[in-house]
């Protein structure tokens, strides 16, 4: 199974100062300059993306696809030398312009080729369990999670979790998503609504969709509205109910929760 990594985003969260964030020279350098993937979490060194990798390595992922900014060289030296995996063969894709997580999944075309594949966050660990049923799934699809099970399990503050898209589901498959509802559409779903992480199996059918999406009110290529469009065309996507906690490294805050969330596992990539 391949996996695409969108590790392009230019990390303004990250970036933001945050005087409760008690974290390291290394990590504030890190920090500073967006990398959220690369931020330093293991007394060692060791970078987040590390413990994305290992955890998609440990479900049956043999190649994996980055897709970075043009200037990503320190992470491109890291994983082309010290810190190239064992168990994951390394690839990478250019997003010329940080234009959107659609057009991301769109420069990963050429990896993907005809074999269907998943897609996930460079800033989320998502449990191995998850991925793995992905991977046995046969066909297009996305875990679903309750929005009060992330906040209680993951951590995640509540309003963080409102900013997920929305999703609804029938028979076991998706009918609908919602990027950044708004708090009426919040109100309306409830606490235990179902929401996206951004981790999808797709099918290379999804890159029409991708470069047809419109520019979002964020002025992005926006992979949830690509979901929708690939709907609207037909498609479809089966669901299923997500179990275990997420590891979300957003922001400066986050550092401290996510370091003691992975100390003691191992990383091997």
């Amino acid at each position: 199974m391949k996996a695409v990594v969108l590790a392009r985003g230019v990390g303004r969260r990250m970036q933001q100062p945050a005087d409760a964030a008690a974290i390291t020279d290394a990590q504030r350098t890190a920090a500073d300059s967006g990398a959220k993937g690369m931020m330093p979490i293991a007394q060692d060194g060791r970078p987040f993306l590390d413990y994305v990798l290992s955890a998609l390595a440990d479900a049956g992922v043999s190649d994996v696809c980055l897709v970075v900014a043009p200037d990503a060289e320190h992470l491109r030296r890291y994983y082309d030398g010290a810190g190239r995996p064992q168990r994951l063969r390394i690839h990478y894709a250019v997003q010329p312009i940080a234009d959107g997580t659609a057009h991301a999944v769109l420069a990963a075309e050429v990896f993907a080729g005809p074999d269907p594949f998943l897609v996930l966050n460079a800033d989320n660990v998502y449990p191995v369990a998850v991925l793995r049923a992905m991977i046995q799934m046969a066909e297009p699809g996305l875990p679903v999670f309750l929005r009060g099970a992330l906040v209680v399990e993951s951590g995640f503050p509540a309003a963080r979790v409102a900013a997920f898209a929305l999703v609804e589901i029938a028979n076991d498959r998706l009918v609908r998503i919602v990027e950044k509802p708004s708090p009426a559409q919040l109100l309306a779903a409830g606490p235990e609504s179902l929401v996206s992480m951004n981790v999808w199996r797709f099918e290379p059918s999804i890159f029409a969709a991708c470069r047809e999406v419109p520019i979002s009110a964020r002025g992005e290529h926006e992979l949830p509205e690509a979901v929708g469009v690939a709907l609207a065309a037909g498609a479809t996507f089966r669901a299923f109910l997500a179990q275990g906690a997420v590891i979300d490294l957003s922001q400066r805050s986050d550092i401290a929760d996510v370091t003691a969330r992975l100390a003691g596992l191992e990383a091997r990539p």
